[in-house]
């Protein structure tokens, strides 16, 4: 019974990482997790225009501008990457 317990949350959390590609895996750094939830609240933000209305009027820019500006911070939202340890 056991076996088949582990196996089937194993099959799951399979499923769930090809589906949805920010859930991560052990092998995920600090930054890249950081990376990944900057960008997907930036995303979320410029794909909702209320949202985008909100930060415009709250910083006092224009709705385009905060998209764009929000658009070029999807780039590298944290950062330069640290450097590599080998």
């Amino acid at each position: 019974m056991s076996s088949e317990l582990r196996y089937t949350a194993n099959t799951q959390l399979e499923h769930l990482h090809a589906r949805y590609t920010g859930t991560g895996h052990a092998d995920l750094t600090k930054y890249e997790w950081l990376t990944h939830q900057h960008r997907d609240t930036l995303a979320s933000i410029v794909g909702h225009p209320p949202l985008t209305s909100f930060m415009a009027i709250a910083d006092g820019e224009a709705i385009g501008r905060v998209r764009f500006e929000m658009t070029e911070r999807m780039l590298q939202p944290c950062g330069p990457p640290p450097p590599k340890d080998d």
